[in-house]
């Protein structure tokens, strides 16, 4: 469950073009084949070892969220972030395959 501190679209408001667009950019893209694997992850941005300034990193992030690709929850003072990857399987079958799926150079 997202706290009202990070609110996320219900699945049945996504459509395809709100997941396009959230993964369109290279980071983003980056962050979702790193959540692909179906575990909660921190949002320190230590974590994610990308060049770019915490404001950034957070921004990538709420995008994510907004466009319906992932959630955000809290406990405490921790902020982990999890694709919603059974429910994009459901409304989009293949999609996250496809969309993790390195492709030719």
């Amino acid at each position: 469950m997202t706290s009202a501190e990070y609110p996320a679209p219900e699945m049945s408001e996504v459509q395809l073009v709100d997941i396009l667009r959230a993964v369109a950019d290279p980071i983003r893209l980056e962050i979702v084949r790193v959540l692909a694997d179906g575990e909660p992850h921190s949002k320190h941005e230590d974590e994610w070892g990308f060049d770019v300034h915490k404001s950034t990193l957070s921004h990538h992030f709420k995008a994510l969220r907004e466009g319906g690709v992932t959630l955000t929850t809290v406990s405490g003072r921790t902020h982990v972030i999890q694709l919603r990857r059974r429910e994009l399987d459901k409304k989009f079958p293949g999609l996250i395959d496809a969309l993790v799926t390195e492709g030719p150079s």
